[in-house]
């Protein structure tokens, strides 16, 4: 009798352990999905601000975590992205974490979950950015945009003549014959809010194509100065997301919106906060002064 207490006893306590447990990790995947999350950092285009190797945390509440379908995302179907409600809102200059909107090809927008970027916001729906001698602007804005260092160094290296030492690729968004821009000399581009209506010619066409695709599910086409959408005649557009511009802090070495254009609002994760962890990978040690480090 003494024994079969102690074996109940027993059995009580595993259960309330393997209870709790189980309390422990569904509360951890409700943090993950509806507050923070955690990225590691694989690359240098964020230098100076993120290092290889960083591990970064990710507020999903500034915007309101998203809702969809996970499993109907993972197998590349068509997903509907909502969102919690959000408490606050993207400012300019702050870091990004969001699915890369082009994994397939550079002409189509598209969600893939096992793609993640981080970059710098330089441009929030409703403004006209472009670049200028390197250097970003938007116009009635008089604060620096990304790292205005490494964009310096840009220019110096064009009028040095060096670019092609770098290997770096100096055509930009939207390669196309009407819109003749690089990563120097960029723009003006608006990027369209929630809303908005543009008309349509074929220099916006050039400029909006993905995204307008990317919304209605339909094709874009250009027949001399007439814009059709499958084969319908279109002479002005309203669109139904908000679109930011992102850009990496080196940008020299960064696959940003410079190269692929409009980054959809419903792509974006939330804002990188602070680093929680950092390893330098050379020499597999713990970096201690950027452990618990605001991202600025």
């Amino acid at each position: 009798m003494v024994q079969k207490r102690k074996f109940n006893w027993f059995i009580d306590k595993l259960l309330n352990l393997f209870l709790i447990v189980c309390g422990l990790v569904a509360l951890w995947v409700l943090l993950q999905v509806t507050c923070i999350a955690t990225f590691k950092i694989p690359s240098d285009s964020m230098e100076p601000a993120l290092l290889p190797g960083d591990n970064i945390l990710v507020n999903k509440w500034v915007m309101g975590a998203r809702i969809f379908n996970i499993w109907d995302a993972a197998e590349g179907k068509e997903v509907k992205i909502s969102r919690l409600p959000a408490l606050g809102k993207i400012k300019r200059n702050d870091v990004l974490v969001f699915n890369f909107p082009y994994p397939a090809q550079w002409d189509s927008i598209g969600l893939n979950l096992m793609t993640y970027y981080v970059k710098r916001c330089v441009a929030l729906p409703g403004d006209t950015f472009e670049i200028e001698r390197a250097h970003y602007k938007v116009r009635g804005c008089d604060i620096p945009l990304g790292n205005v260092d490494s964009q310096d160094g840009l220019l110096r290296m064009v009028e040095k003549r060096m670019v092609q030492d770098w290997g770096i690729v100096m055509s930009g968004y939207p390669y196309n014959e009407s819109v003749n821009w690089d990563i120097m000399n960029f723009g003006p581009l608006y990027l369209p809010a929630k809303g908005d209506e543009v008309d349509m010619n074929p220099k916006h066409a050039a400029l909006y194509k993905n995204a307008i695709e990317w919304e209605q599910k339909k094709k874009l086409f250009v027949r001399r100065d007439t814009v059709l959408l499958n084969d319908s005649v279109i002479d002005t557009y309203r669109f139904k997301e908000n679109y930011y511009f992102v850009a990496g802090d080196k940008v020299m070495n960064s696959q940003d919106s410079r190269y692929w254009g409009l980054l959809p609002e419903p792509f974006i994760v939330g804002k990188a906060v602070r680093i929680w962890k950092s390893v330098d990978r050379g020499a597999d040690k713990i970096r201690w002064n950027r452990v618990f480090k605001k991202i600025e």
